[in-house]
C-alpha cells in the first residue's frame, strides 16, 4: 500500500513537472520571437539574420515544449538540447552585433544561470550549457581576434558564475530529496497510525465480546436449574398422559388432559424463551439498530438474570406504561441493565450481616430522554472506591468473580451516544445506579 502511494504520488509530481516545463517552452518562445518585432516597432529596422536565427530558436523552442508536453522527450533530455539550441543562437546574435563588444555578450553568461534555475531536475543542462558558454566566449574573442591573455581572465569570470549555477541545482535537488524522504516518512507514520487505529478498534471489539460472553458464562451456570423446573413437569405430566391414556381403563378426563397439555405447553414454551434469550445475547447481531426501547431492555435482562436474582430475593420493577425510544442500541442497553442487575446480587451477597435481596428498577421519562434506576439494598459502595469505579480492569471482587471491565464498559456504551451513568449510595443504606439516556427523536413510542 505504501509502495503504491508513493508510486501514484510520484507518477502526480511528474505530470505537473512535465506541464510546468512546457509551460516554460512556450513562454520563452514567445520572448524570443517578440524581440525582433520589438525591435522593428523601436528602431523600425530588422537586421535579416538576427531575425531568422531568432524565429528558428523560437519556433525549436516550441517544438522542444510540445515533444515535453506529449512525454516524448524526458526533462533532463529537453533540457540538454535546449541548451545546446540556446548557445549557438545566442553566440551567433552576439556575432553579429559586436562580437566581445556586443551588448547582449551579458546574456551569454546568463545562459548556465537559467538553465540551473528551469531544470534544476538534473545537473546536465547546466553543465553542458557551461561548456557551450565557456567556448562561446572563446569562439567570439577569437574571431575578433583578441589576445588569450585578455581574454581568459574573462573566461575564468565567466565559469565561475556559471559554477554558482552548478552549485544552486545541486543544493536545489538536495531538498527535493529530502523532501521527498520526508513526505515518504509522513506517509508511513500514517499509514502506521491508521494500522494502529485499526488494532485499537478490533481490540476495543474483542474486549466488548469478553465481557458478554463473561456475561453469558454467569447466566449459564444458573440456565440448567431454570430449565430443570419446566423439563420436570414436563416429564411428570407426560408420564400421566401415558398412564391415562394405555394403563387406566374407562374414558379419561377430557378437562384434566387439557389442563395437563396446557400446563405442558407453557413448561416448553418457558424453556424455549429462556434458550432464545441466551442465544440472542450471545450472538452478535448485525443488524441491530442504535436505539432500543427501555420497557423491553429491563424485561429481557430480569429474564435473562431471574435466576441468580429471584435465589437472592425479590426483584420490584417500577415501569411506566409508555417510554420513549433511547439512543442506545438494544443489545447494548440489555447488557449494560444485565451488568448492574448482576452487581446488585453480587453486593446484596456479600453484604455483611446476610439479608435478603430487594433489588429494584425504576424507569421514568425526563427532559429529553429517560432515567433508568437500578438499586439494591447491600452495604452501598466505599467512598474510596467510588471515583475508579468505571475504570477498566479495577474491581473490588475476588480474583476469578470479575474481569473489572463489566461497569467500564458499561460507561463507554452510554458516553458514547451522549447518555450518563453515574453511581451513588441511598440514604438508608445499598447503592444506586443512574443510567441517563437520550430520547430518539422522531422515533414511536415503546411500550
Amino acid at each position: 500500500m505504501a509502495a503504491f502511494t508513493v508510486m501514484l504520488a510520484e507518477n502526480t509530481a511528474l505530470q505537473a513537472q512535465l506541464r510546468v516545463k512546457r509551460r516554460i517552452f512556450f513562454v520563452s518562445a514567445g520572448a524570443i520571437l517578440a524581440i525582433p518585432l520589438l525591435r522593428l516597432l523601436l528602431s523600425g529596422t530588422v537586421n535579416p539574420m538576427l531575425a531568422l536565427v531568432q524565429v528558428l530558436w523560437g519556433l525549436s523552442y516550441v517544438l522542444l515544449g510540445v515533444c515535453v508536453g506529449a512525454g516524448v522527450l524526458a526533462p533532463w533530455v529537453s533540457g540538454t538540447v535546449a541548451a545546446l539550441l540556446c548557445i549557438p543562437a545566442v553566440t551567433t546574435i552576439i556575432h553579429f552585433t559586436g562580437g566581445p563588444a556586443s551588448p547582449f555578450l551579458v546574456t551569454l553568461v546568463c545562459v548556465p544561470l537559467l538553465f540551473a534555475l528551469f531544470a534544476p531536475d538534473s545537473e546536465l543542462p547546466t553543465l553542458v550549457s557551461l561548456g557551450a558558454m565557456l567556448g562561446a566566449v572563446v569562439v567570439l574573442n577569437v574571431l575578433a581576434g583578441v589576445p588569450p591573455r585578455t581574454f581568459l581572465p574573462q573566461v575564468l569570470a565567466f565559469g565561475c558564475i556559471g559554477a554558482f549555477g552548478l552549485y544552486g541545482g545541486r543544493t536545489y535537488r538536495r531538498l527535493r530529496e529530502a523532501e521527498k524522504v520526508a513526505q515518504e516518512e509522513r506517509l508511513r507514520a500514517l499509514e502506521q497510525l491508521a494500522e494502529s487505529e485499526h488494532l485499537r478498534m478490533r481490540a476495543e471489539r474483542e474486549r466488548a465480546e469478553v465481557e458478554r460472553l463473561v456475561l453469558v458464562g454467569q447466566l449459564a451456570s444458573g440456565v440448567a436449574h431454570e430449565v430443570n423446573n419446566p423439563l420436570a413437569f414436563v416429564k411428570s405430566n407426560l408420564h400421566y398422559l401415558e398412564r391415562e391414556l394405555f394403563e387406566e381403563e374407562g374414558p379419561p378426563d377430557n378437562a384434566e388432559l387439557r389442563e395437563l397439555l396446557n400446563e405442558t405447553r407453557q413448561g416448553v414454551l418457558r424453556i424455549q424463551q429462556i434458550v432464545t434469550d441466551l442465544r440472542r445475547f450471545a450472538r452478535e447481531d448485525p443488524t441491530t439498530t442504535e436505539q432500543g426501547s427501555p420497557a423491553e431492555a429491563i424485561e429481557e435482562a430480569r429474564r435473562l438474570t431471574s435466576v441468580r436474582l429471584h435465589s437472592l430475593g425479590e426483584v420490584v420493577v417500577d415501569v411506566p406504561p409508555a417510554l420513549p425510544a433511547v439512543r442506545l442500541g438494544q443489545r447494548h442497553l440489555v447488557q449494560v441493565l444485565m451488568n448492574l442487575l448482576l452487581n446488585a446480587a453480587d453486593a446484596v451477597e456479600e453484604a455483611m450481616p446476610p439479608r435478603r435481596a430487594r433489588i429494584g428498577v425504576r424507569a421514568r421519562r425526563v427532559e429529553g430522554g429517560v432515567r433508568l434506576e437500578v438499586e439494591d439494598n447491600g452495604a452501598g459502595i466505599a467512598p474510596a472506591v467510588l471515583p475508579r469505579l468505571f475504570e477498566p480492569f479495577f474491581t473490588t471482587k475476588p480474583p476469578g468473580k470479575g474481569t473489572g471491565l463489566g461497569l467500564a464498559l458499561c460507561h463507554e456504551y452510554v458516553a458514547r451516544v451522549g447518555g450518563t451513568l453515574a453511581a451513588e449510595n441511598r440514604p438508608e443504606g445499598g447503592a444506586r445506579f443512574v443510567l441517563t439516556l437520550k430520547e430518539v427523536r422522531g422515533a414511536a413510542s415503546a411500550a
